[in-house]
């Protein structure tokens, strides 16, 4: 028993990684009907330049990560106003297809500055661990879980009360009435990308802290397994992306914990989990657990 709930300890806390990962696909989603696949490669050089400051230019690791934040916000900022607007008005799957390809080409570029070598962020939790209830906790999943909180509670605040977050949600229901009220989309785009990019590089020092290794060429797609998380709450649903986060991760470390007893899976079946509980989901509800369903008129 006690495993078990370390093992759902330690999913919750890789699921709060997971939620802010997801709920960059899902605010992209709501401003633009775009799906970014593009995401795991704005984390993959948000994270790098992090390391590159935080080593290289001995930049304080703070003051670090938030200079890789701004330079992820900024790529996606790059990618909504030269190819996602210039592409406006053209089918959303031609643009969902064309960050295919920026993904590949910022990945490549990111991969070929890495190497073969596996970098640290400088981040001060090092290899500390927490003992909580009788739990073993890494101390930067700790703080994970911590940061995640406080972005999640702004955000959703923010996304509520604030005219911008009124806007938003306005364009996301109905963008063509949005327009017509005086709302400005291209603006409601253009921040919903910094906000993905933002959250993506926030997400990939967690993911590249203590227990991973850290980070290597195969970190942007570790950050795509927080996809099956946006699909799983509902693209369209800002609390389904944090619900999805947390499932998704609970049961890739339920999967991982007990591979012994689930041989016949295969090794490294905990990988593939995400998107076995993703598809079992939409086999009963094609929209996600929290997506909404169109209304068809007959």
């Amino acid at each position: 028993m006690k495993d078990f709930v370390q093992f759902v300890f330690n999913g919750l806390s890789l699921g709060s990684i997971y939620a802010l990962l997801a709920l960059g696909f899902v605010v992209i989603f709501k401003a633009t009907e775009v799906v970014n696949f593009a995401h795991g490669s704005i984390l993959a050089l948000g994270a790098y330049a992090i390391s590159r400051f935080s080593f290289n230019s001995h930049i304080e690791f703070y003051l670090a990560v938030l200079l890789g934040v701004a330079i992820a916000a900024l790529l996606a900022f790059v990618i909504e106003r030269g190819l996602v607007r210039t592409m406006a008005g053209r089918s959303v799957i031609a643009v969902s297809i064309m960050t295919i390809g920026v993904d590949l080409i910022v990945r490549t570029e990111t991969t070929r500055r890495i190497g073969v070598d596996v970098l640290t962020l400088g981040d001060p939790w090092r290899d500390g661990i927490v003992h909580v209830a009788g739990l073993t906790v890494p101390t930067a999943r700790v703080w994970a879980i911590v940061t995640a909180l406080v972005i999640l509670a702004a955000f959703f605040a923010w996304f509520k009360f604030s005219s911008f977050g009124v806007a938003m949600r306005a364009s996301a229901e109905d963008s063509e009435t949005a327009s017509l009220m005086g709302i400005r989309m291209g603006r409601i785009s253009a921040v919903a990308w910094v906000l993905a990019g933002a959250l993506a590089a926030v997400a990939g020092v967690f993911l590249t802290a203590f227990p991973s290794a850290g980070l290597d060429a195969s970190t942007g797609d570790v950050a795509l397994r927080a996809f099956p998380a946006a699909i799983l709450g509902g693209l369209d649903s800002t609390g389904g992306a944090v619900v999805g986060g947390l499932i998704i991760g609970v049961a890739e470390v339920l999967t991982a914990g007990y591979q012994s007893d689930l041989t016949v899976l295969g090794r490294g079946f905990d990988q593939v989990m995400p998107y076995v509980v993703m598809v079992a989901v939409l086999l009963v509800r094609p929209t996600g657990l929290f997506g909404t369903r169109e209304a068809t008129r007959v």
